[in-house]
């Protein structure tokens, strides 16, 4: 997969800042902060009126404007560009701002960038972006919803931390929910319709060999929602895709990612899940899908 060009940067303290990419965002950490928030006016304009109750007030870093590669940025007002000059600073583009820095923020869990415990504010993150703080605030929110991050007064968003035991709730749960829908449809989806989802397990598979645990993750879940959105219940894939989701968010203590070699363990569970399934191999099925929730 091609990596978008990296973006560096030095925060208040003299230390280099870890780069900052478009598909798979590294996000700084943050030590301390100023004492007077500073707003972007690059990129997005805000209303900062109507950012989130209890997300205002973090405190930034001193940090100057970095370019972001490969990412598309808006032609300037007229006359106030100057011939040979090109824009300090690209930015995302207005469409669907804060989509887009919500899918950034949630690779860059997925793949370990954004640590646990670690406070993030959302000037700084909106810095990098290019952005103002209120998309940001409102990405950061949404995880806030998910159980990604927690709310920091006057500071920012906590990434949560979680160990083995919520693993393993989340493994039990996602069981009791998917396992007899899994087994229904055993019973009664065609073998045809079956190996349409061929594809989607060979996605992973190519994922998996690249060893990019963040494209994995995106990949894994479009295999699963797509076997669940069989049963014909939107409820049903919507619940387990947001549990599927939180069994990806890296452990405390944990390693950042799993290795090339687990990840192509977990693909490979992807293809016997689904000759089973085409075999209508309910024995196999059952045990294939708990064991595979078991090591997500």
């Amino acid at each position: 997969m091609e990596q978008a060009g990296s973006l560096s940067a030095r925060g208040s303290t003299g230390s280099a800042t870890p780069d900052i990419r478009a598909a798979s965002v590294r996000v700084p950490a943050q030590s301390r902060a100023a004492d007077i928030e500073r707003e972007p006016e690059r990129g997005v304009a805000a209303d900062e009126s109507r950012s989130a109750p209890g997300a205002r007030g973090e405190h930034t870093h001193s940090e100057p404007p970095m370019p972001h590669p490969g990412v598309e940025s808006p032609p300037p007002p007229a006359g106030s560009a100057r011939p040979g000059v090109e824009n300090a600073r690209p930015v995302i583009q207005r469409a669907s701002v804060r989509g887009q820095i919500l899918d950034a923020l949630r690779t860059a869990l997925v793949a370990g960038e954004l640590a646990p415990g670690q406070v993030y504010s959302a000037p700084v993150l909106g810095e990098r972006f290019g952005v103002s703080a209120t998309p940001v605030r409102e990405a950061m929110q949404q995880l806030a919803v998910e159980g990604a991050v927690e709310v920091v007064p006057n500071r920012g968003f906590r990434v949560v931390r979680r160990g083995t035991r919520e693993l393993a709730e989340l493994a039990e749960i996602r069981a009791l929910i998917e396992v007899p829908v899994l087994l229904r449809l055993a019973r009664t989806v065609p073998a045809a319709r079956w190996a349409e989802l061929r594809p989607l397990a060979e996605a992973t598979t190519r994922a998996a060999s690249a060893g990019c645990r963040a494209t994995y993750a995106e990949c894994d879940r479009s295999f699963h929602h797509a076997i669940l959105a069989l049963a014909g219940n939107h409820q049903l894939v919507q619940i387990a895709d947001d549990l599927h989701r939180r069994a990806q968010w890296p452990l405390v203590g944990g390693p950042v990612s799993r290795g090339r070699a687990d990840l192509m363990a977990d693909a490979a569970e992807h293809t016997a899940l689904l000759e089973a399934l085409i075999a209508q191999d309910l024995a196999v099925v059952q045990s294939l899908a708990r064991e595979h929730f078991a090591g997500s």
